[in-house]
């Protein structure tokens, strides 16, 4: 083990690679998924999005088992780091199968969605639980774990934008005409670029702090934890914020193609638009932070995105695609400038739990968020399955006006709330740089004042 807990730029590009990686899955869910389901696989919007709800009832089970599964084995390479090596190719071929169409009958094909779908789900918790889980043992410095999340959120982005922005040129080029061949071999492509991404953090970086076990019955696990109020308030983020995103991004293909009128040409260029003002999000934060409190920045931020989501809904009609890019890249921008600090906070709270309780639950902890993100995604897929349905949206066709309306505040006012009440509640959370120096610090008698007071007084920070 080293003893320093500082990390190398290239220790950092290399952790960064792995959230590249896991977002090749990521960015094909949350940005074309359901557009691909309904518009070119031919499966109606609410069954889609009754598979993207079915789908997170697996992961009820599959995340916490994962979690413990880190917990239980240990090999020469560490707790974390071996999935990035041995669950490399298959979590490939999933993102594959999942965009492979064949030429079924309707019920088969909707019962070849759910197959694939749950194959990649799973194969997404072999590799993102134990990736969401590494920042814990690559050092305990909290400036470096948001200094390297930094770096991850950075690296996330750039692989949306290349996924988003390429991939519906890539099967346009390499479909012959044929939409799902050129689906199928372009997140092909990019399936074997997430294997050696995998692979390159599985060489690049180590497991430097060793990792507390929690050896404790699960039940016990899950009764500490709900202890942990901290703990609850990021799961309850968590969901919030993933609804929020989700749902936004789902529909941001309609709404440039129906909405604006535009093609999926302009779709993509409008969705990846977005997601390069968050990569200037990661960057803003990871300044922003070392001059401002961050969590405050959370809080805010979010809030603010509610009142961007209104002004849009209202200030872009039907066809206006100038402005409609202007403030979309405004609103990307503003919702990821809490993204580093979150991910650094799920350490750090797992480390109050510990000085709350005294005992600890890690792997849970980390697998309930990874849980929670996916829920959020389910909820926002289920959600916008029936939202389509309700607006009467008609795939491949001319939407009415009740239906572009619907779009609109899919992409606006809806996902806003969401962001807008995340931002409330992260006004009870308590643990900010001072705070959790304090904890590391063992400073047991101020500590367990402010773990009584602050937490029942959020004005308090």
């Amino acid at each position: 083990m080293q003893n320093s807990n500082k990390l190398s730029v290239f220790e950092k590009v290399g952790f960064g690679a792995g959230d590249m990686a896991v977002n090749v899955m990521i960015a094909a869910m949350f940005y074309f998924m359901q557009y691909f389901y309904t518009d070119i696989f031919g499966l109606k919007p609410a069954h889609v999005g009754t598979l993207f709800l079915a789908a997170r009832f697996v992961d009820a089970f599959s995340d916490p088992l994962m979690g413990l599964l880190t917990d239980k084995f240990k090999s020469r390479y560490g707790r974390f780091r071996p999935y990035f090596l041995y669950l490399s190719i298959p979590y490939g071929f999933a993102v594959f199968l999942l965009f492979t169409t064949p030429d079924f009958s309707y019920n088969a094909k909707l019962v070849w969605a759910y197959v694939t779908y749950l194959f990649a789900t799973l194969m997404f918790t072999g590799v993102a639980i134990p990736y969401i889980s590494y920042i814990g043992v690559l050092t305990n410095d909290p400036q470096e774990r948001l200094s390297a999340n930094g770096y991850r959120m950075f690296f996330a982005k750039i692989a949306n934008v290349v996924i988003v922005a390429s991939v519906p040129v890539l099967a346009q080029l390499w479909g012959d005409g044929s939409s799902a061949k050129g689906y199928q071999l372009a997140m092909g492509f990019m399936s074997l670029v997430g294997v050696g991404l995998l692979m390159l953090c599985f060489f690049t970086t180590r497991e430097r702090v060793e990792h507390v076990v929690d050896r404790k019955p699960l039940r016990e696990q899950f009764q500490l934890l709900v202890k942990n109020d901290q703990w609850l308030v990021l799961a309850g983020a968590c969901m919030l914020g993933t609804i929020g995103y989700a749902l936004r991004g789902g529909v941001a293909f309609y709404y440039a193609i129906y909405y604006l009128g535009g093609n999926e040409a302009l779709a993509a260029q409008f969705t990846s638009a977005g997601i390069a003002a968050s990569i200037v999000s990661m960057v803003a934060s990871t300044w922003i932070t070392k001059r401002f409190c961050k969590i405050k920045l959370f809080s805010w931020s979010q809030m603010l995105v509610g009142v961007i989501s209104v002004l849009m809904f209202f200030a872009v009609s039907p066809g206006d695609i100038a402005l409609a890019f202007v403030l979309y890249i405004l609103l990307s921008f503003v919702v990821d400038l809490h993204a580093p600090v979150f991910w650094s906070a799920i350490a750090e709270a797992v480390d109050y739990g510990h000085t709350k309780t005294g005992k600890r639950v890690s792997g849970l902890a980390f697998g309930g968020i990874s849980f929670c993100q996916k829920a959020g995604s389910g909820i926002a897929g289920f959600l916008t399955g029936l939202l389509l349905t309700y607006f009467n949206y008609q795939a491949g066709e001319t939407q009415s006006e009740f239906t572009l309306t619907g779009i609109a505040l899919m992409l606006t006012v809806i996902p806003g709330l969401f962001h807008f009440l995340l931002g409330l509640l992260m006004k009870k959370y308590i643990i900010t740089d001072d705070y959790y120096h304090q904890l590391k610090r063992g400073d047991a008698t101020q500590a367990t004042d402010e773990i009584e007071g602050p937490a029942l007084n959020p004005s308090a920070t």
